[in-house]
């Protein structure tokens, strides 16, 4: 399960698929260097995206097994 405090660049490593959802949400630079020292709040609040949402997109993203 995803939380909005891990790591971007943990969450890009583990689940490379999950970049799809991070550029959906106007995160395209979820592979980029600022992903090693940001976590998924930090990156999203930057972005003007809710936290939460995200996080969330992530989660089922992972649970529909598309990852």
């Amino acid at each position: 399960m995803i939380e909005k405090d891990m790591p971007i660049d943990y969450i890009v490593k583990r689940y490379p698929e999950a970049l799809k959802v991070f550029e959906q949400y106007g995160l395209g630079c979820a592979g980029c260097q600022a992903a090693l020292f940001e976590n998924i709040e930090q990156g999203a609040s930057i972005h003007g995206i809710e936290p939460d949402v995200l996080v969330s997109a992530l989660n089922r993203f992972i649970k529909e097994g598309d990852i």
